[in-house]
């Protein structure tokens, strides 16, 4: 399955907030990552229409997990940033060519829409569940201090 890059920048964004003590802006979140701040603000504003996160106003606003973060898939922050589609889309292919087979004989999915919807649900089920939350007290985050000091808002 490919995502797009912006589901990398959003996960990332996620667990960095969830070792703030305070709002991080997203020029600070472009910066600590060293991507574009227009584009990383773009992930950030799919992830609040989603519900994830919020942002705050004011001179010491910036974004906050809206929830607490092990109640946060990747599952959930995909689908924010690329949305619910499955990976793959059955065109009913074996119905095209010189040899069609005929619609009455394709009233099934064939093995492999099957195959391929089965697949489909193994990485839901497990990107989805409780135990793939996009922070867990027993994993050390990737890009974040383990306490995001307000000295390092920027």
């Amino acid at each position: 399955m490919k995502m797009s890059g912006g589901v990398e920048w959003a996960l990332h964004c996620c667990v960095v907030l969830t070792t703030a003590e305070e709002p991080v802006p997203a020029t600070r979140q472009a910066e600590l990552h060293d991507v574009s701040a227009s584009y990383l603000a773009k992930q950030l504003q799919a992830l609040s229409r989603a519900g994830l996160v919020c942002s705050v106003q004011g001179k010491a606003g910036g974004y906050v997990l809206t929830r607490e973060p092990a109640s946060i898939t990747v599952l959930d922050v995909v689908e924010a940033v690329d949305g619910p589609e499955q990976a793959f889309t059955c065109t009913e292919i074996r119905q095209r060519g010189p040899l069609p087979t005929p619609a009455e004989q394709c009233t099934a999915p064939c093995a492999i829409a099957r195959a391929m919807a089965g697949a489909d649900a193994a990485w839901g089920r497990r990107c989805g569940t409780s135990r793939s939350p996009i922070w867990s007290r027993t994993s050390a985050p990737t890009t974040a201090p383990a306490r995001w000091p307000a000295s390092a808002r920027g």
